[in-house]
């Protein structure tokens, strides 16, 4: 067992944030050094596990990493990342004889990219990619061993396969053929889905329903592969473990910015029509008073006002238009009356027609008036007269009598 073990994580963005990916590797309880390699920069993602011993296996991980690194496309593409590593597939084999490494060794690589809904990856030996959809964990690579080949054919099991003594033998790999060529897998994923890539550090000590459970329960990525890792080391941890855990986030926030901004645009378009609202009530209003109109009394005068009489909270809703010159008093008692409240009008046309009615029924009234004082005068006149011609016609008559028996005597 090995004095001592290191291991690498997913540096966390910032304290207790969750983030869509996380990874770990760990040399586990019997190596003692780690061959295995790992890139995590979206949206490429790789796990390469070296072979050939000390010195040896980890360069050629790291061979691949790196050159896979500066070769991968900065999008998903098949074509370009199949081409990415078959350079490193070169690099590595070129090394073996540059003095880099040594003669034989070789590394495994599953190398994806993760972009939106699309996943593509590329695989070369028994390092494992797969995929949690709706709660169920499927494996998406092909193993290139020789317990894949005998458990294709029908001479073992997969649980017979987990203990022959010949389960680390690799069928394909890095730095062992200038013609090899990996396994190409294009893959439509959904938010919501997860990702898992490791090495067989993880599948070679974890059962599939065992990695399951873990990816459902551990919601932050970074946490759950720091648990694999633990479940693989608790295990027994007989290999290098290397894990990486990448949440699909898909379109989501597409769709999250969309719903955002319609929401955006939905409340600006309610604000807008409250606003046409108020707008439409007060031109409404404004219209409607300056129809309107209405008779009232002002300074023993009646006056026009347009708009309807009274206030609310001190806001009046009409203006005086014009003082006439009809008198309140010249009008009837009930007219008057009214005029107190105020005597409400279609418009300032209906105000003035019923001025000018008040203006002939003064002025009707003022005309009679005149003629009952002109009947009440020249009745009095009347009287007088008469009053002198009957005490008149008694002294004419005795003074012409005398006058008239003195001559005929």
């Amino acid at each position: 067992m090995a004095k001592s073990r290191s291991y690498t994580s997913t540096p966390r963005t910032r304290k207790s944030a969750l983030t869509t990916f996380g990874s770990r590797t760990d040399i586990g309880c019997v190596r003692d050094h780690n061959e295995d390699s790992l890139i995590v920069a979206p949206p490429l993602f790789v796990v390469a596990d070296g072979m050939g011993g000390h010195a040896a296996g980890e360069v050629a991980s790291e061979i691949a990493v790196s050159v896979l690194e500066q070769q991968a496309p900065a999008h998903p593409d098949s074509e370009q990342l199949e081409r990415a590593v078959e350079e490193a597939n070169r690099e590595v084999i070129l090394a073996q004889h540059d003095g880099r490494g040594r003669e034989g060794m070789g590394t495994t690589v599953t190398a994806a990219m993760l972009e939106g809904e699309r996943l593509v990856i590329a695989q070369v030996g028994d390092s494992r990619a797969y995929l949690l959809h709706h709660g169920r964990l499927q494996q998406l690579t092909r193993d290139h061993s020789l317990m894949a080949d005998m458990i294709e054919a029908g001479q073992l099991t997969p649980e017979e396969a987990r203990f022959h003594p010949n389960r680390s033998v690799i069928t394909r790999a890095l730095g062992s053929d200038p013609l090899m060529r990996p396994d190409i897998f294009e893959i439509n994923v959904e938010a919501g889905d997860r990702l898992l890539i490791c090495s067989d550090g993880l599948s070679g000590m974890l059962r599939d329903p065992e990695i399951e459970t873990t990816l459902r329960r551990v919601h932050d990525p970074q946490r759950c592969a720091s648990q694999l890792v633990n479940e693989a080391i608790a295990a027994g941890g007989h290999d290098n473990v290397t894990v990486i855990v990448a949440d699909v986030v898909g379109h989501s926030h597409k769709k999250l910015k969309r719903v955002k901004l319609k929401a955006r645009l939905t409340v600006f378009f309610i604000l807008l029509l409250f606003a046409a609202i108020i707008a439409g009530a007060a031109w409404g209003g404004y219209t409607y008073l300056n129809s309107r109109a209405y008779l009232s009394a002002v300074d023993g005068k009646v006056a026009i006002y347009t708009g309807v009489p009274g206030s609310v909270m001190g806001i009046s809703f009409s203006e005086l238009d014009r003082v006439t010159d009809v008198s309140v008093d010249d009008l009837q008692p009930g007219t008057a009356y009214r005029l107190e409240a105020g005597i409400q009008v279609d418009n300032l046309q209906a105000a003035e027609s019923l001025v000018r009615e008040y203006e002939s029924e003064a002025a009707a009234r003022q005309a009679e008036q005149a003629d009952d004082e002109a009947a009440m005068d020249d009745a009095a006149n009347d009287g007088e007269t008469a009053d002198g011609e009957g005490a008149t016609a008694p002294d004419t008559t005795a003074a012409t009598a005398p006058t008239e028996t003195g001559a005929t005597a």
